[in-house]
């Protein structure tokens, strides 16, 4: 089983999310999904160190780890046979564009029009909780081996798939 420690921030400006449109990688597991911006830890790194070291190297943007708002605990499991524990954040931007990033392409989206993008089942899950909640959360989701979501438990409530969650 491949284990993994990873970040994911939604920087907020604006009403709007910067997005990630990962089209640039090749053997991505995102390839062509929107994502925020985040990644693998590196060394001895605490989620916030981690985080904000991944939003400088991505954007270009250095946020200082008091403005960081760690909102959520996510566990990704997956017939495949990874497993991921993923920490959930989000952070107000700071004026101006972000970088280039040598792993998609960045883009302001509207809050309201991200249900419409290319984005994992699961992801609306979450971001349908930091919409609704300032309150932390713990969610798991279990993949199959054709990437479709197949169960989905928040905060110990297994969500019925298919419904008003998603």
């Amino acid at each position: 089983m491949d284990f993994q420690l990873t970040t994911l921030c939604y920087l907020e400006r604006d009403d709007k999310y910067l997005m990630m449109h990962r089209i640039s990688k090749k053997n991505d597991i995102n390839k062509d999904k929107w994502i925020g911006v985040g990644g693998h830890f590196e060394g001895t790194e605490s989620p916030e160190e981690c985080v904000k070291r991944e939003v400088f190297e991505e954007t270009g943007f250095d946020i200082p780890l008091e403005e960081f708002a760690y909102r959520a605990v996510i566990t990704f499991v997956s017939d495949k046979g990874d497993y991921e524990l993923m920490s959930l954040f989000t952070a107000k931007c700071p004026d101006g564009e972000p970088k280039e990033c040598s792993e998609g392409k960045l883009e302001w989206v509207d809050k309201k029009d991200v249900y419409d993008l290319n984005l994992w089942e699961g992801d609306k899950i979450f971001f349908r909780q930091l919409e609704e909640s300032r309150d932390f959360f713990s969610l798991k989701m279990a993949y199959d081996k054709e990437d479709n979501l197949r169960l989905a438990i928040l905060n110990g409530k297994e969500l019925t798939l298919g419904r008003k969650e998603l």
